[in-house]
């Protein structure tokens, strides 16, 4: 079950993997007491490895297919697994929303942040894609700043900025070596980070349902109309990959759901970076593609920056907590 939830977490500023581009279901608040913290984990790196394979299959197949026919397979099999969920009941009431602009807005950064990634993918190793689309904090801070008038201290900017520098360090803008699809992954961070800040301007009382579903029609009404425009006909084999995407795709974010159900947002948030492991290992085995030593220091430069963001954001969910009676 894909998509996010209406309530913030600990973690919404700090990593995610943004090619995947919705926030897990979590309940209001912290973890129910007697969580498994070691399985919520083991859970997040399996989902993150399930959308590394979702990725590199994505990758594969944009060798031969446009990326917004890959993106309208993934949104098929994601809306067909959804929306008997959402209509078990046989009510259309699931679709009732106060928020129907943001709603929009929403489904269009999650669907320009599966479309701009698997666009980088077409150049890009997929390593260094994955490091680069994991700036993705700073535009939340950013976009928060503007648009929800949170305030944000010294240090998370400090952190943020480090990550920034990572990210240069990676792209090497000027170099002999800069491709200008390296900007592809810095708009797919732009466009979850959007698609973010509008899941928080929404109200609580909205369903996290509603909001998986027009997440899911909206991203496959848009991919539909651009079909006819950027469409090859595919081979059975493409035909049975992209039903492979949208499957596995799916079981990544139900896997997500199961682990912030077991464990705190700010301590699983720092595990989504093994998401760089499982893309560099998957890169080399399937595509024999070694990063660069600059995209490794570029790299550990901002995981080093999303594990700080994660550590002050739980110790300042520690100091707001109520003390115990």
């Amino acid at each position: 079950m894909p998509d996010s939830s209406l309530h913030r977490t600990d973690a919404d500023t700090g990593p995610s993997p943004v090619n995947a581009p919705q926030t897990p279901i979590q309940p209001t608040g912290s973890a129910s007491k007697g969580t498994e913290p070691m399985r919520a984990i083991l859970l997040v790196v399996l989902a993150v490895a399930c959308l590394s394979c979702s990725d590199a299959t994505a990758k594969y197949l944009a060798r031969t297919l446009p990326p917004a026919e890959i993106a309208w397979m993934r949104y098929v099999v994601f809306t067909a697994l959804v929306m008997p969920l959402a209509l078990r009941g046989g009510s259309l009431r699931v679709l009732k929303t106060t928020r129907p602009g943001l709603q929009v807005v929403r489904g269009l950064g999650m669907l320009g942040s599966a479309l701009f990634f698997i666009m980088a993918m077409q150049h890009l190793p997929l390593a260094e894609a994955a490091a680069i689309s994991f700036v993705s904090p700073v535009f939340v801070t950013v976009l928060s700043i503007l648009l929800l008038a949170e305030k944000v201290g010294v240090r998370r900017w400090a952190a943020l900025l480090v990550g920034l520098a990572g990210v240069i360090i990676v792209i090497r803008p000027g170099a002999e070596g800069f491709q200008p699809a390296s900007l592809l992954p810095i708009l797919t961070a732009f466009s979850w980070a959007l698609g973010l800040v509008a899941t928080r301007k929404m109200t609580v009382q909205e369903n996290p349902l509603t909001t998986l579903v027009w997440s899911a029609l909206t991203g496959l009404i848009v991919l539909t109309a651009l079909l006819p425009l950027h469409a090859a006909w595919p081979t059975p084999w493409e035909m049975l990959l992209g039903v492979f995407i949208g499957l596995v795709y799916t079981l990544s974010q139900w896997l997500l759901i199961l682990a912030y159900r077991q464990g705190e947002a700010s301590v699983l948030a720092p595990f989504t970076y093994v998401q760089l492991i499982w893309s560099t290992a998957l890169g080399f085995l399937v595509f024999g593609a070694v990063p660069d030593h600059w995209t490794f220091v570029g790299t550990g430069v901002i995981i080093a920056s999303g594990l700080y963001t994660a550590h002050r954001e739980r110790m300042r969910a520690r100091q707001n907590r109520p003390a115990a009676a």
